[in-house]
């Protein structure tokens, strides 16, 4: 059989007789016939009239013997079942066959049909409840001995499957030669086959039992998998991984990740460096040469998109087919597990893409998989992404939630992973996301709200967070839903953090502006305070705003080379000073020219340049500096670290507000239009010096070099101050003041002029 997953509708003509034979029992025709849903009933040692009766079903056998003896095997006429009437001989409880194949080879292996079930009841019963975190040890192929005896043990769910057979390059892929035994009512299958080993090549073939359609599956819960395009599931081995990031993990589940600095590195692994060959690097040679990099620029975390097993390297991952195992593309799971090892070594935490919204239709994998809907709804209303030509899971099925959980615990468990960033929130929680009128269907309360992914989300969150304190998960959730981030027991979905989706396209929406007409929009600014503070917020520069047409950052701002990249430094400047999380996508940091291709590396020698050497300088300063000011990142979720001085200076499209920590100011103050404003007065809480610690027009960045150095407050009020600053705001650019300590011994603060000395008058809005 062709072991690439290609569905057929009936066996081939070597796998069914074309006619029956009457001379068999109906149970020993079905074994013939690949349809038995138990051959531990026929298969193996049984008794009849005759007496002991040993029973085997070898089809890729010319003849059998048994044991050591060489006991003969009878072949039943025009079948290839084999039957041996045990006399006097004791044979032992697992005895072995020794046949001789059809191209003469002798082989030999332990009949598989001699041995009990070995999954636990307890195992397959919190299964069926949905509720076995740890089920991807128990389903898929593991080591496993048995009364001294080793091999592999499968083990799948396919509740409406009349016959499941283990099938590999051990078999022949042959359907007839390994049918495994159903677990009762559970729909759980399993068998134990001696000898097997790691590497073996397998999948399942399953006979549908209402309509008899053949389907050939990799295995849900395989933890490896061919390269693609080939996509049989491996049987991996018993993992040999010796972790040396104890420390970090220890300090994880006592961090408030709350209040801490958080810059994220976006990266897609295919198209981030290739080698000199012009081949994927693999996760050894990424764990060295990425995270040198990122450690290099001041990042703390990398997020990777999704590394899930996937069919299609346009997909860039998020149409995974294997749940439980990183891409065979970049090396072994053992490889992988290195690479987050050495990035937590280095300091850097490790977030994945996960993908629990919807699945891709290809044939090996999950769609269909035992011949009906059974991870999938069956009514296209509810089980179909019409946009994206991909399937929609049953949330409200036990099973179907198992799996997800059990993926997101393997990943956080058997890789350390840091987080798992929730991919497309918001397709889950709507019934009619991006559907037509009559093209959804309304939940039990006639409303638009999926209660069965909302539910799981939640049991996600609860799972995740309780099993693995420290541990991020985040939504990307792009609507106005309420409590994203808020705890379950309130009410909300349970998650540590939301992608800032709002702030992201109103910020590129005006950045892409001509600076003429920004006055226009200052509205597109100050508009996401109003809600900054309802989650928590992480501020993205994804993947998802530099391809498909939309360009690169650097592209999106107007002007000429020098405004663009002004533009983009200055864009950079005001998110780091901004209330949330930050993220950027890879080659953002350079300021790369072209828009992201999936298919080829980013244009590292646009670095030969200044002006992108600049941005790079920039973004490492930036992130340095976010890094060690707690106020710049210790109340990223809170309304008090954060205060407006002039959130109204349209005109000049000038914004500037105040991030603080205790007794730490830091100042931001940024211009919006290619015209240096000088003489810029700002008002102050506080009197003394104030240095300016980031300028992205300093010439260090390929700006102008137009700026304050050290400033000093005067006494005079402002903006319902009782000091203030006098300014020069360089072109397009952002400043970034920090209060100095007043030097040991110093006068106290200058007396302020009376406030109703105001001038000009000025309503302070109080956000």
């Amino acid at each position: 059989m062709n072991p690439t997953g290609i569905q057929t509708t009936t066996l081939p003509e070597t796998t069914i007789p074309n006619v029956d034979q009457p001379s068999l029992p109906p149970e020993l025709q079905r074994i013939v016939q690949a349809r038995h849903h138990d051959p531990f009933a026929v298969l193996g040692r049984h008794r009849d009239q005759r007496g002991e009766i040993i029973r085997v079903m070898m089809p890729a056998a010319e003849s059998v013997r048994i044991g050591e003896e060489g006991l003969a095997m009878v072949r039943l006429p025009n079948t290839d079942v084999f039957e041996y009437v045990v006399g006097k001989e004791t044979l032992p409880q697992h005895y072995c066959l020794h046949w001789i194949d059809k191209s003469g080879n002798a082989r030999q292996t332990i009949d598989p049909y001699t041995f009990a079930p070995q999954l636990a009841d307890f195992d397959i019963y919190l299964f069926n409840e949905g509720k076995h975190w740890h089920v991807y040890r128990v389903l898929g192929a593991h080591p496993h001995t048995v009364d001294g005896v080793e091999g592999i043990l499968l083990a799948t769910w396919a509740p409406n499957a009349e016959r499941v057979s283990v099938v590999g390059d051990f078999n022949e892929w042959d359907g007839r030669s390994h049918p495994m035994r159903i677990r009762g009512g559970s729909g759980v299958w399993e068998l134990f086959i001696p000898a097997l080993a790691p590497g073996t090549l397998y999948k399942f073939e399953i006979r549908n039992r209402q309509h008899g359609t053949i389907h050939l599956k990799a295995d849900p819960y395989g933890q490896q998998y061919e390269l693609r395009p080939n996509t049989a599931s491996v049987v991996r081995p018993r993992c040999a991984y010796v972790w040396h990031d104890d420390a970090w993990l220890e300090a994880r589940q006592k961090r408030e990740w709350l209040h801490q600095p958080m810059a994220v590195y976006e990266v897609h692994l295919a198209s981030w460096r290739h080698n000199s060959k012009g081949e994927f690097l693999n996760y050894r040679e990424l764990a060295k040469q990425l995270v040198d990099y990122v450690k290099q620029l001041g990042f703390t975390h990398i997020e990777l998109l999704p590394i899930t097993e996937h069919p299609f390297d346009g997909s860039w991952g998020y149409q995974s087919t294997g749940y439980f195992a990183p891409t065979a593309r970049y090396g072994a799971p053992d490889d992988f597990r290195y690479f987050v090892d050495h990035c937590h070594q280095n300091g850097i935490g490790i977030i994945l893409d996960w993908v629990p919204a919807h699945f891709p239709k290809d044939r090996h994998a999950l769609a269909h998989f035992d011949g009906t809907p059974l991870y999938e709804h069956e009514d296209p209303r509810l089980g179909e992404h019409r946009d994206w030509g991909t399937l929609i899971y049953n949330f409200g099925r036990n099973e179907v939630k198992n799996f997800l959980l059990a993926s997101a615990m393997f990943w956080l468990e058997e890789f350390h992973l840091d987080g798992l960033r929730v991919d497309a929130v918001a397709s889950m929680l709507y019934l009619d996301y991006s559907r037509a009128s009559g093209d959804w269907i309304p939940n039990k309360y006639g409303g638009n709200e999926n209660l069965e992914a909302i539910a799981f989300l939640r049991e996600l969150n609860t799972v995740t967070h309780q099993q693995h304190p420290g541990t991020l998960i985040m939504a990307e959730e792009s609507t106005a839903w309420p409590q994203v981030t808020r705890p379950t027991w309130t009410g909300g979905l349970g998650f540590s953090m939301k992608w800032n989706m709002g702030w992201m396209h109103d910020t590129l929406v005006y950045m892409s502006k001509d600076p003429i007409y920004r006055h226009y929009h200052h509205d597109q600014l100050s508009f996401g305070l109003l809600y900054a503070f309802t989650e928590n917020f992480v501020l993205p520069f994804s993947h998802d705003e530099v391809v498909h047409g939309k360009q690169s950052l650097l592209h999106k701002m107007p002007g000429d080379e020098w405004r663009r990249f002004a533009n983009l430094r200055l864009l950079f400047t005001y998110m780091y000073t901004y209330p949330g999380k930050k993220l950027l996508f890879m080659g953002c940091e350079f300021g790369q020219g072209n828009e992201w291709n999936s298919a080829s590396t980013l244009d590292w020698y646009v670095l030969d340049y200044p002006f992108h050497q600049g941005v790079q300088a920039l973004v490492s300063d930036l992130n340095r500096l976010h890094c060690e000011t707690p106020a710049l990142y210790y109340h990223d979720f809170e309304q008090k670290g954060f205060e407006w001085i002039d959130c109204h200076d349209a005109p000049q499209s000038v914004l500037s507000y105040l991030r603080k920590h205790d007794d730490d100011i830091i100042i931001g103050v940024f211009n919006f239009t290619p015209i240096p404003r000088y003489d810029y007065r700002i008002g102050t809480p506080k009197a003394g010096d104030y240095i300016e610690i980031i300028n992205s027009d300093s010439e260090f960045y390929g700006g102008s070099n137009v700026g304050n150095g050290r400033v000093s407050t005067e006494p005079t009020p402002w903006m319902g101050r009782p000091y203030s600053l006098n300014l020069t705001l360089p072109p397009l650019a952002g400043i970034i003041l920090k209060q100095q300590p007043p030097p040991a011994g110093s006068v106290s603060e200058p007396e302020p002029i009376a406030s109703e000395t105001l001038v000009p008058p000025f309503d302070v809005v109080d956000e």
